[in-house]
């Protein structure tokens, strides 16, 4: 007999195998709803319309801190560096990260695990403090978007939403922010408008030098269990952690392959093996061991920036059955 479970996670390769059946789910008759982030996130966040699903960290780790109605397992489907994901109005003055003090913002959400990572590095290494900024919330391409989450933020963090009917990106060509901190590029730095640039011209350097210094690969999503189905049957994390863990390694093992390209990147073995040059053989790892100091610093801006109440640790996050192996 096998449980029935819905698992909304969107499109990657390293999840294609549970996607397409070929890795299964101990245990587990899973119907995998694949859908876009935002949405995956508005549904279950809002309305906790899945029995699992990828779901941002930030929003996660402010759940844990309140009713805590999801439980974790240390499956990273999105890590991205974010160093490329500020945006500046090329008349506002900003030639480098110190400009940005004093500054207009826009930000999706002030929540979003993206702009937690930005607003983080930000003040750690650039010299830009948190609260030394203006933000402003609203939707990025269309109108209307609200904060899935309720947050109360300490005194000195500004944060205000923008007019109705308006949006983020017109903002930024128009000059009436300074800035955006966006996990999607905004479309007019897409559709190649003067008026938009990034804040480093080179971020892949930018981000390389960063995890030399730092070691930090930012993990922007994990995988949730609503707790009730969690806990009516625990053994659901061990089953899940090790499905992906297996559609993960099929990817690693086979990405520098050669015979034929498996994605549209005519120079795909330079780019893997300068990734791993610089990253290390297994740098999308799963697991909470190997990835303690990452979960550590994102856990120390989410205090810092006012989201959390206390500073959680690591394995705070995950289902214990998730964090130790069994050995023969």
């Amino acid at each position: 007999m096998t449980v029935a479970l819905t698992l909304a996670c969107s499109h990657y390769d390293r999840t294609e195998a549970l996607r397409d059946g070929s890795v299964r789910v101990e245990g587990v008759d899973l119907t995998y709803v694949d859908l876009p982030v935002e949405e995956i996130f508005f549904r279950m966040a809002r309305f906790r319309e899945f029995d699992a699903a990828e779901l941002s960290l930030s929003s996660y780790t402010i759940g844990l801190d309140r009713d805590a109605p999801f439980v974790a397992i240390p499956v990273f489907p999105s890590r991205m560096f974010r160093h490329s994901g500020i945006y500046v109005n090329t008349g506002a003055g900003i030639s480098g990260p110190q400009d940005l003090v004093g500054k207009r913002v826009g930000v999706a959400e002030y929540q979003l695990t993206a702009n937690v990572w930005i607003r983080g590095i930000l003040a750690e290494h650039y010299g830009v403090p948190v609260e030394s900024v203006e933000y402003l919330t609203g939707g990025l391409h269309a109108p209307g978007r609200p904060e899935k989450l309720d947050v109360d933020l300490p005194a000195g963090i500004s944060v205000r939403p923008i007019e109705p009917g308006r949006t983020l990106s017109q903002m930024l060509v128009d000059g009436d922010i300074d800035a955006i901190y966006t996990p999607r590029t905004p479309e007019p730095f897409r559709d190649g408008r003067p008026e938009v640039a990034r804040l480093f011209p080179d971020a892949g350097r930018e981000e390389r030098e960063y995890f030399v210094r730092t070691g930090v690969f930012p993990i922007m999503h994990v995988v949730a269990i609503r707790r009730e189905v969690y806990e009516a049957d625990r053994w659901l994390a061990r089953s899940l952690f090790k499905a992906f863990e297996q559609a993960r390694r099929r990817v690693r093992d086979s990405i520098d392959e050669t015979a034929s390209l498996r994605v549209m990147l005519p120079w795909l073995h330079d780019e893997v093996e300068r990734t791993r040059q610089v990253l290390g053989d297994d740098y999308w790892s799963y697991g909470m061991k190997a990835n303690e100091e990452v979960l550590r610093t994102f856990l120390r801006y989410s205090h810092e920036q006012g989201l959390v109440s206390r500073r959680l640790e690591p394995a705070e996050l995950f289902a214990p059955e998730t964090l130790e192996e069994f050995v023969v």
